[in-house]
C-alpha cells in the first residue's frame, strides 16, 4: 500500500503541481481545496487524485478533514501545507480583519493541519510535513505585514516542530518560493511585476514545477536526513 499524501490548496497553481510530483513519486495524493467545487472537480477528473474540501483555518475542519482522507485512502504520512491567502495593504489602511484572516489560515493552517496528522505520524515512526512559506517570510514585503509575519512564522514553526519530530522519524522543512508564474503573480499590474523580474538574477519568474520538485525530494526517502531548514526557490533574489 502507497503512502498517502495531503497538499492543502493542491487543487491549483503551485499545489497542483506538488500533487502532481507527489502523485508521480508513488504516493497516493489528497488534494484539499476551500472553495471553487467547479475548479477542483476538473481537477480530479484530469488528474484521478481525489479532492477534499475544507477550510484550514479551522481547527476541527482540518481534524473532520484528515479523519475523511484517513478513511478513504489510509493513514497520512506526508503533510504539504501550501493553503495560503493574500490581503495586501499598507499597515495605516489594513484591517484587524485582513491582519487575522491571513494569519488564521497561512500560518493558522500549518498548526492546524499538523495538530491533526502529527500524533500518527510520530506513532508509525515516518513522516514528512513541508510547509510552503514565502521570500516575503525572510526578506519582508512592503504592504504585507501580514503575509510577511505569517510567512516569517511558518519558518518558526518548521525549526521548533522538526525537534520534536526527529527522533521519531517525522522530517518538518519549509519551502521558500520567489515569484513564481502563477494566477495570482499573473494578476499583479505589468509595470510592477517587470521592476520584479528585473531584480531576479535568473531574469524569470519561476517555474509551479520548480518548486514541487523541491518538495518531492523533501517528502522522498532519499530526504530523510534533511530537517528543520528552509529550501529557498527564488532565482537569488534573495540569499542568505
Amino acid at each position: 500500500m502507497s503512502r498517502v499524501a495531503i497538499v492543502t490548496g493542491g487543487t491549483r497553481g503551485i499545489g497542483e503541481a506538488i500533487s502532481l510530483a507527489l502523485k508521480e513519486l508513488g504516493y497516493t495524493v489528497a488534494a484539499n481545496y476551500a472553495g471553487n467545487e467547479e475548479k477542483a472537480k476538473a481537477f480530479t477528473d484530469k488528474t484521478g487524485i481525489a479532492s477534499f474540501k475544507w477550510d484550514v483555518g479551522d481547527h476541527q475542519a482540518c481534524l473532520d478533514g484528515c479523519a475523511a482522507v484517513t478513511e478513504a485512502l489510509g493513514p497520512i504520512d506526508v503533510v504539504v501545507n501550501n493553503a495560503g491567502i493574500t490581503r495586501d495593504g499598507v499597515l495605516a489602511r489594513m484591517s484587524f480583519d485582513d491582519w487575522n484572516e491571513v494569519m488564521r489560515i497561512n500560518l493558522g493552517g500549518c498548526f492546524n493541519m499538523a495538530k491533526a496528522t502529527f500524533g500518527g505520524m510520530r506513532e508509525r515512526g515516518w513522516g514528512r510535513i513541508v510547509n510552503i512559506g514565502s521570500i516575503n517570510g525572510q526578506a519582508g514585503q512592503y504592504g504585507q505585514v501580514n503575509y510577511a509575519a505569517a510567512k516569517s512564522g511558518i519558518h518558526g514553526f518548521t525549526k521548533a516542530l522538526a525537534q520534536e519530530g526527529a527522533k521519531y522519524g517525522v522530517t518538518v522543512n519549509a519551502i521558500a518560493p520567489g515569484y513564481i508564474d502563477t494566477d495570482m503573480v499573473a494578476a499583479v499590474p505589468a509595470p510592477v511585476l517587470e521592476k520584479i523580474v528585473a531584480k531576479i538574477p535568473v531574469g524569470r519568474l519561476g517555474q509551479a514545477h520548480e518548486i514541487a520538485r523541491g518538495v518531492a525530494f523533501l517528502c522522498c526517502e532519499e530526504g530523510g536526513f534533511v530537517t528543520g531548514s528552509t529550501l529557498s526557490i527564488n532565482g537569488g533574489q534573495h540569499m542568505y
